[in-house]
């Protein structure tokens, strides 16, 4: 199948292009500003599907919303209606085509001209009223305020917001494409008029609250419940605006005679990952806790954990080797230690299922005799 997409240098455009370009047996034809207007319809004629993202959001002179939005869609229709085929269309209209502003009338005009297409030709059409539409690649102070708030955010900038007040209905882009995806492929055919399957409400002040809790995770290690739903969008979003001098940053390491000890990240609903390293010889830990639990995992040497039961005075030891893929496991009343049995260095990471709180640790210091175990 040979796939049109128009506006294909733009924001949405490249996210559906990088889409549909993994997908076997779809070749991507592209029409953009780099192109003239005269080529559409050498394009439109070796194309199955067209999906329709060309457009124009903020012009410099307002009559080049019609030029942009309508008159692009008209000669798109006449160019389709020209090769007497039923060529399916997507259009990328907006939730302003029901406005009285210019941007909401030329989107408007663009729709009714698809739908005089769809009535004579018959070419299907499916038309999405897309809301603020986020996520990687979009232009900031053009495409989304979610994109003006990542970009400044990141780098320190002021941002400014009339009313924090005032709620944004957005859809990401990832879920955009999928849906277009979904129409392409036939699974999800419907009405002209095709709904955003999944938006999300949120006020410009969370928005920024929640943008600038990302940029200081990295100051204190925490981040927020960024693996479902509209966090997860947004976090996804907000490092996609990081430049190459910032994909990396330093964390605090503590180290003393033993070792040291580093804090990777922190989470307020699921603990906590960091890790540390002992010489040859060296015994760490020698406490026990009435209710936190930990998960270590040796990634390098060899190492010893020893277990004492407080209520029963019962020993337990193990061996675990960087060779190995094994997760050993700290039990609430259980004392235990782990100690460098090996010629190298021990590296071994932890996970804590609570982050470290010194004014109430839940940490008491409970020295092992592993020796009695010898």
């Amino acid at each position: 199948m040979k796939l049109l997409v128009t506006g294909s240098d733009g924001f949405l455009g490249k996210n559906v292009c990088v889409r549909l370009s993994e997908i076997v047996g779809i070749e991507v034809l592209c029409f953009s500003r780099k192109n003239r207007e005269d080529e559409l319809h050498g394009l439109i004629s070796q194309s199955d599907f067209v999906v329709h993202l060309a457009g124009v959001n903020r012009p410099d002179d307002p009559s080049d919303f019609f030029k942009g939005n309508a008159g692009l869609t008209e000669l798109l229709c006449q160019a389709v209606s020209d090769t007497g085929r039923k060529i399916p269309i997507i259009y990328a209209s907006s939730i302003q085509a029901e406005s009285e502003s210019q941007y909401g009338k030329s989107k408007k005009a663009a729709e009714d001209a698809l739908l005089s297409l769809a009535e004579s030709n018959g070419s299907p059409v499916h038309i999405f009223r897309l809301p603020n539409v986020f996520g990687k690649w979009s232009r900031p102070n053009y495409n989304s305020v979610v994109a003006t708030f990542c970009h400044n955010i990141s780098r320190d900038l002021n941002i400014w917001v009339s009313d924090e007040s005032d709620v944004v209905t957005l859809a990401y882009v990832d879920d955009v494409v999928a849906q277009f995806v979904s129409v392409i492929n036939r699974d999800s055919v419907g009405a002209a008029f095709v709904d955003v399957d999944t938006t999300y409400r949120i006020t410009l002040g969370e928005l920024v609250s929640t943008l600038k809790s990302f940029r200081d995770s990295r100051d204190n290690l925490t981040i927020d419940s960024v693996g479902v739903g509209l966090a997860r969008k947004l976090y996804s979003t907000y490092i996609s605006y990081l430049g190459p001098s910032n994909f990396s940053y330093a964390v605090p390491q503590y180290g003393d005679s033993r070792g040291i000890f580093v804090e990777m990240l922190k989470t307020k609903d699921s603990g906590q990952f960091s890790f540390f390293t002992a010489h040859p010889g060296v015994t760490r830990g020698g406490h026990y806790h009435h209710t936190k639990t930990e998960k270590f995992l040796v990634i390098k040497g060899e190492a010893r954990f020893c277990f004492r039961n407080l209520a029963t005075d019962e020993f337990y030891e193990l061996f675990a080797s960087g060779k190995d893929s094994i997760i050993v496991e700290t039990i609430p009343g259980w004392a235990h230690d782990i100690t460098n049995v090996g010629v190298e260095e021990l590296v071994v990471m932890l996970w804590a299922n609570e982050i470290f709180d010194r004014d109430n640790p839940d940490t008491y210091s409970f020295p092992l005799s592993c020796a009695a175990l010898d």
